[in-house]
């Protein structure tokens, strides 16, 4: 009798890994069942073969669904270079970047549930950020000298400043500024220091604006970041693993790469601009902005969620009233949407996470009002456009802003010129 007990758990748990696994899978179908063209959508091979032949990039993933269906996936060229592994469908990437959606839908999560309002300041949960100043840089006409001061803020960071990028904090790589060095010197976004740790520094830092008034890409998420582990009372890897990514089935999304699945992980080449930071083990600072790993597949289960407003598999993570307020401008006619660091781009503004189409044109892409996007630096992007119930996700290792933007790009037009219906 105990044995036949024993045998009858032994089946359920085999039924519910079968159940998962399949349940993890968005299904998939002939391009043409969902208004794609095959021929059309065999121009991204053809591009991305050459491209790498050229050893431009040493291989991607690229994942289409429309009408909650995978209508083209596929992989090219390597995984690793040095190794001769070839790329795979399930291969592993830093996403980089397209880390910061993920953690503002946590943010929004906690705010659907009233732990806080985004009109609320930052200080209110978090004093060190409370009453900060901003630097001023001026230079003297006639001497060329350049001088700086710090000045009061005008108002205090509000949570909603964090969610778009006008907290008037800054990023230390990119552009250079009095505060961005001053970010540098303070070593600000170590990997051996906390998230606690990263927000005192910002705390004892100026602001690079005024809050409020500039959309400048910057360190927003990683106090976010702070203010889950804070209002949830939990640390930023467990709020996403039971918040998102176990009732997602992201099973190979993270703060680092499992030992048993390194084998996966896709490598930048000899060729990258810049190292690839090591993701085998978890680091101290669990970087809500730019720190998690993920797959093709995983991600496109994230975004499709997101496209079903909220909703995937019969659970809800958002309302979906909440994703399209996330998905909108909130930038409007004050905050200005021009100047070579405003990464959205001509025709767009930004919402919580993405940047937004607003005009049918201005944008050099094709595209709708509405689409929204982003892309990690280390070669990864993506794109949600809802009028055409449609995403597609790019994903490489290439380590190269340059290379990135033209597969950004290629990305956009060669998806959309694909749609026949």
């Amino acid at each position: 009798m105990k044995n036949r007990i024993v045998l009858f758990y032994v089946i359920i748990l085999f039924c519910f890994v079968i159940a998962s696994t399949t349940w993890a899978d968005l299904s998939s179908t002939k391009p043409e069942d969902v208004g794609l063209s095959s021929e059309r959508l065999a121009r991204i091979d053809k591009v991305l073969t050459a491209d790498i032949e050229k050893g431009m990039i040493p291989g991607a993933v690229v994942l289409v669904a429309r009408h909650g269906k995978i209508a083209y996936f596929k992989s090219f060229g390597m995984r690793d270079q040095e190794a001769a592994a070839p790329m795979k469908k399930d291969s592993i990437f830093r996403i980089a970047s397209m880390t910061k959606p993920i953690t503002k839908v946590g943010i929004m999560i906690l705010h659907e549930q009233g732990r806080f309002f985004l009109s609320d300041p930052i200080s209110k949960y978090i004093p060190e950020l409370g009453n900060l100043k901003v630097g001023v840089e001026s230079t003297d006409s006639a001497t060329g000298q350049t001088t700086f001061t710090t000045v009061p803020s005008k108002r205090e960071i509000r949570i909603q400043d964090l969610l778009r990028h006008t907290s008037g904090l800054t990023y230390a790589f990119f552009g250079k500024s009095k505060v961005k060095s001053m970010y540098k010197e303070a070593g600000v976004g170590r990997l051996d220091e906390s998230l606690k740790e990263l927000v005192e520094k910002l705390g004892k830092l100026p602001l690079a604006y005024q809050p409020g008034t500039t959309w400048h890409y910057s360190r927003s998420p990683d106090v976010l970041g702070y203010l889950i582990e804070i209002v949830s009372g939990s640390s930023l890897d467990r709020f996403f693993e039971e918040n998102i990514f176990r009732l997602l089935q992201m099973n190979d999304t993270g703060f680092y790469v499992k030992e048993e699945k390194l084998d996966r992980l896709a490598t930048s080449g000899p060729n990258a601009k810049w190292p690839s930071r090591d993701v085998s083990t978890l680091p101290k600072l669990l970087d809500p902005g730019r720190g998690l790993v993920s797959t093709t597949r995983d991600y496109a289960r994230f975004l499709q969620m997101l496209l079903n407003g909220g909703e995937l598999d019969g659970v809800r993570f958002l309302g979906r009233n909440t994703v399209e307020y996330m998905t909108v401008d909130h930038l409007g006619k004050t905050i200005p949407k021009t100047g070579p660091y405003y990464f959205p781009g001509p025709g767009h503004g930004f919402g919580f996470g993405f940047a937004v189409r607003e005009y049918p044109g201005i944008s050099d892409l094709p595209g709708a009002v509405g689409d929204y996007w982003w892309q990690g630096s280390q070669g990864t992007y993506f794109f949600v456009s809802p009028r055409e119930d449609l995403f597609a996700i790019f994903m490489s290792q290439a380590n190269d802003f340059a290379k990135l933007m033209r597969y950004h790009k290629l990305t956009k037009i060669l998806v959309m010129q694909a749609i026949v219906d």
